[in-house]
């Protein structure tokens, strides 16, 4: 081989050689803590999905709350349940404590799909007019208590008077507890928290430390944030799934961009697959998926939760694919009664065509969004 032939063969190999590099470089840039949960060797864009087709886009950015309220995408994701409906499309997720943060992230494109509570899903869709994202599924109902210190608080009257944690103004508890307050005759200013009760809103992450340097008195949480509360002393003064007929709620549902549903209405079929499989194996292996949970949280946070925490906690929640449509209508009545929404129109909000879709091929019944959206 010619000397310049051999210096060429030398330059491209060596380029080669550096494009890992390149890559691994690139991928640590990104919004927040992202995680590449993708297989590893899987081109962007390369691979095939479950279904053997190639998917239309090489990633797709999820959003979700480090919360037993959100088991499907901890346990989907470190499962490898959601990345394998994906097969060579990239999954990367970024983790949020509440949904005006993740709705943000959301709005300014830095995630694609979200897990989320129904208020801010609501908030989201009111305030861009009906432009910015769609609810595609449900995903969890329950897991949210208002844990009390028994020694100041031995009855719901009692709480009149004291201060009571919130995770964010506008989130879905928030919402919920200006509600039962508001349903017990008393005052609170939405904007402030200022009133007959003493609204908090408080990091998750902080909040048990708040609880038990007695800063604050009390708290409207999901898990596990409550049983940590009970684990530190705290009573389960109200478990809110007993506010709601037949028990059920929904504290968590899946939204995508409107403007990536559109794209990639494949990509959004397949980790809604993703999604209605992870759920059925949360059934089908209950003690499984908690240790699941439990191992992606440590993953998340650098520690595991307790059993005496993670096991209430777990047993509080029930994984579904239906949005629960009618309770998210009754959530929004009740941010309006609140002060924090201005009566709005929902209709559109749901596009369930997909997810129908996916229940279909599962041998799975159709679910309705209550005349909300697409069926």
């Amino acid at each position: 081989m010619p000397a310049a032939a051999r210096s060429v063969r030398r330059r491209a190999l060596a380029a080669v050689a550096a494009l890992p590099l390149l890559i691994g470089a690139l991928g640590a840039c990104g919004y927040g803590s992202q995680r590449d949960t993708s297989a590893a060797g899987s081109g962007a864009g390369e691979g095939k999905g479950a279904q053997g087709r190639k998917l239309s886009a090489g990633t797709v950015r999820i959003g979700y709350f480090p919360n037993i309220t959100h088991a499907t995408p901890l346990v989907g994701e470190q499962e490898g349940l959601l990345q394998k409906e994906l097969g060579g499309t990239k999954l990367r997720s970024t983790t949020f404590n509440a949904g005006p943060s993740e709705i943000e992230a959301l709005n300014a494109g830095s995630i694609d799909i979200g897990w989320i509570g129904p208020s801010p899903a609501i908030n989201g869709y009111v305030k861009s007019k009906g432009k910015s994202l769609r609810i595609v599924s449900g995903s969890a109902s329950g897991g949210v208590k208002l844990v009390v210190d028994p020694k100041k608080i031995s009855s719901p009257d009692d709480v009149k008077g004291k201060r009571i944690a919130t995770p964010q103004k506008g989130n879905t508890q928030d919402v919920a507890f200006l509600h039962w307050i508001a349903g017990k005759g008393w005052k609170v200013d939405p904007q402030s928290g200022k009133g007959d009760v003493s609204v908090v809103r408080t990091d998750n992450k902080v909040t048990p430390d708040a609880f038990k340097s007695g800063s604050v008195d009390g708290a409207w949480v999901p898990e596990p944030t409550a049983s940590k509360l009970v684990s530190e002393g705290g009573k389960v003064l109200l478990d809110e799934s007993g506010l709601w007929p037949d028990g059920k709620f929904v504290i968590t549902n899946v939204i995508v961009s409107q403007k990536f549903l559109d794209a990639h209405p494949d990509v959004v079929e397949a980790v809604l697959r993703g999604s209605v499989r992870t759920n059925a194996w949360i059934k089908a292996n209950p003690e499984k998926a908690e240790a699941s949970a439990n191992a992606a949280l440590k993953k998340l946070s650098g520690k595991s939760l307790p059993a005496e925490i993670i096991a209430p906690a777990w047993k509080s929640i029930e994984v579904l694919d239906d949005p629960l449509a009618a309770s998210l209508e009754a959530e929004a009545e009740h941010a309006v009664r609140a002060g924090l929404l201005e009566k709005p129109d929902l209709s559109g909000i749901y596009d369930l065509t997909v997810l129908n879709k996916v229940l279909k091929a599962e041998g799975r019944p159709a679910v309705t969004a209550a005349k909300l959206g697409k069926q």
